[in-house]
């Protein structure tokens, strides 16, 4: 009987297919374990993966605050003046930046005259007093005066006196020189000073407004004081003192994070909010800090030496935190079924890593790190994934999925 070429043809092919077929069975495709993650090279450079080891670091119980910032009186300023005038003109705009000193405003009235007169008369007066009461005084004691003309005297001189220190204080303070006013300098005008340095933050008058004893002119504050006032609320209050740190923010400096150091507790509890009042002296660079603005931050309060990890080597799944560790005890398996497996298609890679997903038990937080708590010891220096633990957990689980699909 003869076969024919094709039927030859077919038995061949059909026999390469079962050696094929047995040489796969016998050979089946391994994968990763449950639990680990296998990266090559490339695959770390992509997540940028770092390794580490735990790290050791004061950890402290962080208290929540919020409050404002503030300037202490001692650095505000309300400019009013000692006797009325109108405002004849105004020298500085609102947000200037004024020294201690530094003219603010010109005012006018008719009284500023007056009590220049007053004052220039009972000068006189009292010099002619003086010399009177002295050559009385003299008589008295070489016994050729009255006594009660010398006492008389003394008691004119002395009223006198009174009048004029007390018209040199209130020329004082309209900033009018008693000893231009003696000379007969008298001016119509007074002129109003910053009695500090700062900015201005109120104005109000215009010009031609009449300017009343204890009428507020001007508002100034010196901002190179401010400080950050925050609110502790009745069940942290006894976690704060003196010299403890504060790291807050502000609006108007989105992404920045500064820190203020804790220099005066409130004494006095508020009913109301149910908190006290704390004082903190800022850190750093104030210049775009002003008063009134809202701040809200943490304070560090006791510390704790303990093992952490950054924030990024930690992952959740349900309630439970995992970490990755290095572990290579199933490496060498795995690279050599690796290579054997993908030599021939071209992707077998030189560089494999392995890690294991272990459980931890997480704590305290503070400055981007987490304190850690071992459920299993590991060994001294284990090296640890320190960054993209999400990525790791993700991968993972896409394998496990491809597993059960297969």
């Amino acid at each position: 009987m003869k076969i024919s070429l094709i039927t030859v043809a077919l038995i061949l092919l059909a026999s390469c297919n079962i050696k094929e077929k047995n040489h796969i069975e016998e050979n089946p495709e391994k994968h990763t374990p449950e639990g680990f993650v296998i990266l090559n090279k490339e695959q770390r450079n992509a997540l940028g993966l770092q390794l580490g080891t735990f790290q050791m670091r004061n950890l402290t119980t962080v208290v929540k605050v919020n409050g404002q910032l503030e300037v202490p009186p001692a650095n505000r300023a309300d400019v009013t003046v000692a006797i009325g005038g109108n405002v004849k003109s105004i020298h500085v705009f609102l947000s200037d930046k004024v020294n201690k000193g530094q003219l603010l405003a010109v005012l006018e009235h008719p009284d500023y005259i007056t009590l220049q007169e007053n004052f220039a008369i009972v000068a006189s007066r009292m010099e002619y007093l003086k010399k009177d009461y002295e050559r009385q005084k003299e008589l008295f004691e070489k016994k050729v005066g009255s006594g009660k003309e010398y006492q008389l005297a003394g008691a004119e001189y002395n009223e006198m006196k009174a009048k004029y220190q007390s018209l040199k204080a209130k020329l004082g303070l309209l900033g009018l020189s008693p000893e231009k006013i003696i000379n007969g300098n008298i001016s119509n005008t007074v002129n109003v000073y910053a009695p500090i340095n700062g900015f201005i933050t109120g104005i109000n008058v215009n010009i031609g407004t009449y300017a009343d004893v204890g009428d507020i002119l001007f508002e100034i504050t010196d901002n190179s004081a401010v400080h950050a006032d925050f609110i502790v609320y009745e069940k942290d209050v006894p976690l704060v003192r003196e010299g403890q740190l504060v790291h807050f923010t502000v609006s108007n400096l989105p992404g920045k994070e500064l820190t203020a150091s804790v220099f005066a507790v409130g004494r006095e509890f508020d009913p109301v909010l149910r908190a006290i009042h704390i004082h903190t002296k800022i850190n750093g660079n104030k210049t775009k800090l002003l008063p009134g603005m809202y701040i809200s931050g943490h304070l560090h309060t006791d510390e704790k030496y303990t093992r952490t990890l950054p924030n990024d080597a930690i992952v959740k799944e349900g309630t439970k935190s995992f970490i990755f560790v290095l572990d290579n005890s199933i490496s060498k398996e795995l690279h050599e079924d690796e290579k054997t497996h993908n030599t021939h298609i071209g992707q077998y890679s030189e560089d494999l890593t392995t890690f294991k997903i272990t459980e931890v038990i997480t704590g305290r937080k503070d400055d981007g790190y987490t304190e850690i708590h071992l459920i299993d010891p590991l060994p001294e220096n284990t090296s640890v994934v320190l960054n993209a633990a999400y990525y790791l957990l993700a991968d993972m689980k896409k394998e496990e999925v491809g597993e059960h699909e297969h």
